[in-house]
């Protein structure tokens, strides 16, 4: 098993134990610091795998620091996973794709972060343990490449595997087709709109021969929510 060092950087010091909590007890070692210098301290101390960053950080710094990390020959390969507040999505996704490789909104659940961490590792190469995510009957194992809905082993192209990462590890949150395109297919390709629709059509019709095309809802004049809730 590799072993993944985590940096928790939050300023709520009940936030940053409870993250580091959930860390360690997954088989993480987390690290907890309250500010940027605590931070740069911590470098001098331990090699990091992933930074899980308070965006808001000293008002505003933490996005100064990450754009300063990305620039840091040394540093530049760490991902960074942003701690955001509800409804400051769009902030995140239209201005720190450079900086951000993902993140967790607050309130969040223990299994999404961990989900979330799992995922950005594996990207990157760096994997803890096997992925295997779970929402409602679907299970999909990213280091297999298989999705199932109970025991059944469904056969999904790359593409729809990817769109299937995404959305079980982003629930019950509606996303646009431009947003989509972002997460899916990089924000640094170009493919028509259009192309989610379709995406998004077939893999409803492969849900729904197992009863879970509900899932997969359409949000008119908005995009797409995956969800158990109806």
């Amino acid at each position: 098993m590799l072993n993944c060092n985590v940096l928790i950087v939050e300023n709520d010091k009940a936030m940053g134990e409870l993250l580091k909590s959930v860390l360690i007890n997954a088989e993480f070692n987390a690290t907890t610091v309250a500010t940027i210098i605590e931070a740069e301290s911590a470098f001098y101390k331990a090699d990091y795998d992933l930074i899980l960053l308070d965006w808001r950080l000293q008002s505003g710094a933490g996005v100064e620091w990450a754009i300063a990390l990305k620039k840091h020959s040394r540093y530049k390969s760490i991902p960074i996973v942003f701690l955001i507040s509800r409804g400051e999505e769009d902030f995140i996704i239209n201005s720190l794709n450079i900086v951000s490789d993902d993140y967790v909104t607050k309130p969040f659940l223990p299994k999404e972060v961990l989900a979330r961490i799992r995922l950005v590792l594996y990207r990157q190469g760096k994997k803890q343990t096997a992925c295997r995510i779970k929402y409602g009957h679907l299970t999909l194992d990213t280091e297999e490449r298989r999705f199932s809905i109970g025991d059944k082993h469904l056969a999904v192209g790359p593409t729809r595997f990817r769109m299937m990462e995404f959305f079980m590890t982003h629930p019950d949150k509606v996303y646009s087709r431009e947003q989509l395109l972002d997460h899916i297919w990089g924000h640094k390709v170009y493919i028509e709109e259009r192309t989610v629709d379709v995406h998004i059509v077939r893999l409803r019709q492969t849900l729904s021969e197992y009863g879970c095309g509900n899932l997969l809802q359409t949000v008119r004049g908005i995009g797409y929510r995956f969800s158990l809730a109806a």
